[in-house]
């Protein structure tokens, strides 16, 4: 019942980008995967993007050394 897709039902996508942090040189990380990102709906289609998600990650001290970047999107 619930796994069958009704004709004309939205699929959704996920697509996830991860970038390293380094100290001091953030604010370019950020555009950088900014411009992936963008560069991803450009080049695929989507037609609409339904949420960005972000979240840090850590090291064992607590320090932050990375970005995880989630996009749902319905192409």
């Amino acid at each position: 019942m619930g796994d069958k897709k009704e004709k004309g039902e939205k699929g959704y996508k996920v697509k996830t980008f991860v970038t390293e942090v380094k100290i001091f040189q953030t604010m370019k990380e950020l555009r950088d995967l900014d411009e992936q990102v963008n560069r991803f709906i450009v080049q695929s289609g989507v037609k609409k993007v339904i949420s960005v998600s972000d979240t840090a990650t850590t090291d064992n001290t607590g320090a932050t050394i990375g970005l995880i970047r989630v996009l749902a999107y319905e192409s």
